[in-house]
């Protein structure tokens, strides 16, 4: 009887750990990859000087929680900025820098929201065009909102 308690003890602490470790949303491994960053004066631009780390995810499939930063069209489309901080903390307010915003492309459009949301796509490191920011997420598509 003690083996069958112990055994059915094991199996329910197994499963409780097993769900907690396949939470996807906040927080990211990935961010602090992309904040590790320098910068060095060029004539038009500060040019973004990539860590090592960071040159490993070039190229590569990603996922990034973060809050939408909608463009002209505002309430829907498929070409937006992700800032990992929330609006009031963002790189367009001051507070953050350009390391902390991603300009996604998605496959289809969606529509804006406030809460934090979580894409996924291939990430490309952008040194030569100042017009672009130093992160893009290309051929990405939305996985999802992600509540608290």
């Amino acid at each position: 009887m003690k083996t069958v308690f112990f055994f059915s003890l094991l199996f329910v602490s197994t499963f409780s750990v097993a769900q907690k470790s396949t939470y996807k949303g906040f927080p990211s491994l990935v961010w602090p990859k992309l904040y590790n960053i320098e910068f060095q004066k060029e004539k038009d631009f500060d040019k973004p000087i990539f860590s090592k780390e960071t040159k490993l995810l070039a190229n590569k499939v990603i996922s990034l929680p973060g809050y939408m930063v909608p463009f002209e069209n505002g309430m829907k489309g498929s070409h937006f900025m992700l800032t990992s901080l929330p609006l009031n903390a963002c790189f367009f307010c001051g507070v953050g820098g350009p390391e902390t915003i991603v300009e996604v492309y998605l496959t289809k459009s969606i529509g804006y929201t406030d809460k934090p949301i979580e894409v996924k796509g291939k990430l490309i490191l952008n040194d030569k065009n100042p017009d672009k920011m130093i992160y893009i997420l290309e051929n990405a598509e939305m996985m999802g909102e992600i509540d608290f």
